[in-house]
């Protein structure tokens, strides 16, 4: 699939892998650590149908801070998980309540985990029919006139017969690259089975605007779950969830950070207790400027499903630049 006009550039054909030096550790030492992370509704005059007694996740900020992504199978969709998105007027301002986006975005699948891009374009995965296989990640742009285009499936290069999910697109210098996870067989752990545990992968841009082979990103993957990465914009820090050992229950938050978009990943951390938790932590991403973590959680202190069990709802963590840092 040629991918489109806005998202074409000029890509390097390799990720090129180096030992890991000091240099990056530095670059986790330009933020302060995270503190602690609460419900987005907890944000004075936010709508209070940004979280509901249903499954509220793969939250994501776009660019310019002003929409604000998710995916939901609150009633009102067109079936199973939709995509909605909620608005504000200014950068700090309060969220409204989420609106569906209807088709040719949604479908009566599957539609989640959409990650806006600038140019109002917009990566997400879909289980719609006509894909490679299981769920498979599309490309639509808004038009202001016409609305979202036709949705544009990336190919069997990028998709697989198995599930992808948590498309991360990022462009520094010359390196574009597209980061998800992917239950295909033969992954980190050839022997998982038929369906494979969830690894983290990434595919390149290329210079005729294709996203090539996709490839297992060294460093990152266990044989347990990795799943739902999100690039920071400069390519320097990555966030996903895992249940290798070491997690505090369900999925944990880590993150890896790295010197330049060259050199390998340093060894994942967890985030710890300020952001994890016993319950579920899942798909977290970065605001453009790197200083919010969003995620979804089924932690006591989520919305209800039955008045007793915690639904998923969607949580924030913020952290400060170092003053003289970047």
């Amino acid at each position: 699939m040629k991918a489109p006009p806005a998202v074409r550039i000029a890509a390097t054909t390799s990720l090129a892998i180096v030992v890991v030096s000091i240099t990056t550790i530095a670059a986790a030492m330009q933020f302060s650590p995270w503190g602690a992370a609460v419900n987005v509704e907890s944000l004075a005059g936010t709508s209070n149908e940004f979280n509901t007694p249903y499954l509220d996740g793969c939250p994501i900020q776009a660019p310019d801070g002003l929409s604000f992504y998710m995916a939901s199978n609150r009633p009102g969709g067109m079936g199973g998980l939709d995509i909605w998105a909620a608005h504000r007027a200014t950068e700090d301002g309060p969220w409204g309540a989420p609106q569906n986006l209807g088709a040719p975005v949604n479908s009566g699948a599957d539609d989640f985990c959409p990650t806006p891009v600038r140019g109002d374009g917009l990566f997400f995965v879909s289980a719609r029919a006509g894909g490679c296989g299981g769920p498979d990640i599309y490309f639509s742009r808004l038009n202001p006139t016409h609305g979202w285009s036709t949705p544009a499936n990336l190919g069997c290069e990028v998709n697989s017969p198995a599930g992808e999910a948590s498309p991360s697109f990022f462009e520094a210098g010359e390196e574009a690259v597209l980061y998800f996870s992917s239950t295909t067989p033969g992954g980190f752990t050839p022997d998982s089975g038929p369906t494979g545990d969830s690894d983290i992968y990434a595919s390149i841009l290329g210079g005729d605007g294709a996203f090539g082979p996709a490839a297992l990103v060294p460093g990152l993957n266990t044989a347990a779950e990795d799943a739902r990465p999100n690039v920071r914009k400069d390519g320097l820090e990555i966030v996903f969830d895992s249940t290798r050992p070491g997690t505090l229950g369900g999925p944990d938050i880590y993150s890896a950070v790295r010197a330049t978009v060259f050199d390998a990943w340093s060894i994942p951390v967890n985030l710890g207790t300020l952001v994890n938790t016993s319950s579920s932590e899942s798909r977290a991403s970065l605001s453009w400027d790197g200083l919010i973590l969003f995620f979804g959680s089924n932690r006591p202190g989520s919305e209800l499903t039955d008045g007793v069990t915690p639904s998923n709802d969607i949580y924030f963590t913020s952290r400060e630049k170092i003053t003289g840092s970047g």
